[in-house]
């Protein structure tokens, strides 16, 4: 299965290639996830809803016009321009790290939280969860206060993950959402909630019934 995915910001070839790699490492056998960056006037952060929506409309134009493949992928947690139905974008179908995560979880049994950097990624999170329609198992977003630089920093993101995993396991959260698909974490502290990486749960779902 060939799914060609976009980044949801201008990340550069740098990061394109690390991203790539993650990709390459967690993909199942049978699928392979080809990434390319957004468009050079696109955001090089989501800081403001007014990114946020910007980021959707070139994701869209992006997948639109992807070459062949099977199905695309944005590479963002917030799914965006993935249909609440899943649907298609260009004729292809699209797939959403958010949606196979968070399906996978709620069928599993999991109530359900989530961590993100900032606050405009929460608020579309927290909208995205509830086009999905998957309020009744979810509990609450928290906001890392993070920079886009900390992405590619594991351990501060992991740092600041402790609190809020922690906060989330005393409130009866089973399993939280790592709130950007291109960050390696590492450790979380014991008896917290399981960690749910989106890119490695959603392409582990996506391998079982690919």
């Amino acid at each position: 299965m060939l799914v060609q995915a976009v980044t949801p910001i201008v990340v550069g070839p740098q990061e394109v290639a690390r991203r790539q790699a993650r990709y390459d490492a967690l993909s199942p056998a049978g699928v392979r996830v080809v990434l390319s960056d957004l468009p050079p006037h696109g955001p090089r952060a989501l800081n403001t809803e007014q990114h946020v929506h910007r980021s959707t409309e070139l994701v869209a134009e992006a997948l639109a016009a992807a070459p062949e493949c099977d199905a695309v992928l944005p590479d963002c947690v917030l799914d965006p321009a993935v249909p609440a139905d899943g649907g298609t974008i260009g004729g292809r179908p699209a797939l959403g790290l958010l949606r196979l995560t968070v399906g996978a979880a709620v069928a599993a049994g999991h109530r359900i939280a989530a961590v993100t950097r900032n606050e405009a990624i929460a608020a579309e999170l927290h909208r995205r969860i509830a086009d999905y329609g998957w309020e009744g198992s979810f509990h609450e977003v928290a906001v890392l206060d993070l920079t886009v630089d900390d992405i590619t920093d594991p351990a501060r993101w992991s740092d600041a993950m402790r609190a809020p995993l922690e906060r989330a396991g005393r409130a009866g959260v089973t399993a939280v959402i790592n709130g950007c698909s291109a960050v390696d974490t590492t450790t979380r502290p014991d008896n917290a909630p399981l960690v749910l990486d989106p890119i490695k749960t959603a392409l582990g779902v996506l391998g079982a019934l690919a």
